[in-house]
């Protein structure tokens, strides 16, 4: 795996564990929003999620790489990266829950989860020379579907199982 070390992307290690826990987390923060007990529920799903879904996506993506036949040492460093990378995420994501108001903590979250996703859109379009703004506008719109969807299903459930 050849890296430009003057390129804003040397270490794309980080993109997938941080858009991953962004997406994952946005969409966990708003489907859980209005259960009861929301800080609770998210802190807990935020902290399986960070542990559990991070585990074994580290494991898929270093078993992929493996297969591809990487050397070790980038299999290893693409692995604890990703873990790493989604964890702190994740955990940024807790502490805001855990220390803002509830509403508060959501808009923010979603605010600053967007804007991380837009600046990582915006570095990976620049460095394949594609136009930025297409590539934020499709990456936002697929956070959009998975807040949404996510939105959707929590209400249904506290709706229709819960209640």
């Amino acid at each position: 795996m050849s890296e430009d070390k003057n390129s804003p992307l040397h270490e794309r290690r980080f993109i997938f564990g941080a858009t991953t826990a962004v997406i994952t987390n946005m969409g966990l923060v708003t489907g859980l929003f209005f259960s009861p007990n929301a800080k609770m529920n998210i802190i807990g799903s935020i902290l399986v999620i960070a542990l559990a879904d991070n585990i074994s996506d580290s494991l898929g993506i270093h078993i992929f790489q493996e297969a591809e036949k990487l050397k070790i040492k980038e299999v290893w460093l693409s692995t604890l990266t990703n873990f790493l990378t989604r964890f702190l995420v994740s955990m940024f994501f807790v502490l805001a829950i855990a220390f803002l108001p509830i509403q508060q903590a959501v808009v923010g979250l979603i605010v600053l989860g967007m804007g991380l996703l837009a600046l990582i859109s915006y570095f990976v379009a620049r460095s394949q020379n594609r136009n930025p703004f297409i590539a934020i506008i499709e990456h936002i719109g697929i956070a959009v579907v998975v807040i949404l969807a996510s939105h959707w299903v929590g209400e249904w459930i506290l709706g229709h199982i819960i209640s």
